[in-house]
């Protein structure tokens, strides 16, 4: 038996909320789908389904040498301490998080260097990098490429490369080197169903606390939208100053949500004759939020 594990290769444990048990250690497929708030799922032991496992949580065990051990691969949940770690760039080492205390920090992975849909997602991000900075918001790439491949790649795009308006686009943000995917498998980055060598395009947005705040996942083959992410980065700042939320498709300048009340009397003490918000019912109300009170980049003023 202890042989058998130490030859494990891409083992996956999957314990999903909606998936009894039984259905698990089975193999067989499970009768619904896996279910979460507002999908339905039954409660543990009520006459509506089978108990369920609460949580999902998702290991992936690989290679063991002798001697060695089993690295372990987790997507780090919103509002989890984000992953420390240590690792070189191309603007030299770096150490997350002491370094970037106090700051928002964007850190996105990409599967390789000298690829095409990467070459104009680095771009775009060079590009933008003020932007972000003005947002007080550090960008932090990674891939599992060498220094040296980074540094080439980079020099390329400077030198070469031209994508909509952008030419000479100098890249100063750093891009870490995770040759041993180290940094890749504490953050989830690797898929081994989209590829066992490359990271998927993982965005994680981690506040001045270290905290996750949000996390996206894009396939290898389709390149990200930096302004959605640049907007969801704007629309969680305003909700920490002024705690408020955010509507679809909401723009920097328009209106906010107003937080629901939590009791019956705050609900009965909702009107539509408030001057403070517009109000649609009781827990859909909006209030104006200029853009004057907002923390933007200068282009967006």
């Amino acid at each position: 038996m202890t042989k058998g594990i130490g030859q494990l290769v891409g083992v996956v444990i999957v314990l999903a909320a909606g998936i009894t048990a039984g259905t698990l250690l089975s193999g067989a497929q499970p009768s619904t789908a896996p279910s979460g708030p507002g999908m339905g799922m039954a409660a543990a032991g009520t006459p509506e389904g089978p108990a369920t496992m609460p949580a999902a949580v998702y290991v992936q065990l690989t290679p063991q040498g002798a001697g060695g051990r089993a690295d372990q691969t987790r997507i780090p949940l919103i509002g989890e301490e984000a992953p420390a770690f240590s690792a070189d760039t191309t603007q030299g080492p770096i150490k997350f998080p002491e370094d970037y205390k106090g700051k928002w920090v964007m850190l996105f992975s990409h599967p390789s260097d000298f690829t095409p849909v990467c070459t104009t997602e680095i771009m775009t991000c060079g590009a933008m990098a003020a932007e972000f900075r003005a947002l007080n918001c550090e960008l932090v790439g990674l891939s599992i490429d060498g220094t040296a491949s980074h540094i080439a790649w980079l020099r390329t795009i400077a030198q070469k490369v031209k994508y909509k308006d952008m030419a000479n686009v100098q890249v100063g943000f750093p891009i870490i080197a995770d040759l041993k995917m180290d940094v890749a498998h504490k953050y989830g980055m690797l898929q081994p169903t989209a590829s066992d060598t490359k990271t998927v395009r993982a965005v994680f947005l981690i506040d001045p606390n270290a905290k996750i705040r949000a996390l996206l996942y894009y396939p290898l083959t389709n390149g990200r939208n930096f302004q959605e992410i640049k907007r969801l980065l704007i629309a969680m700042q305003t909700t920490d100053k002024y705690g408020v939320a955010t509507p679809a498709d909401w723009q920097p300048g328009e209106d906010v949500i107003v937080h629901p009340p939590s009791t019956m009397d705050g609900a009965a003490e909702r009107n539509a004759d408030s001057k403070e918000y517009n109000y649609v019912d009781w827990f859909l109300c909006f209030k104006k939020m200029p853009k004057e009170m907002l923390t933007l980049a200068p282009t967006q003023k």
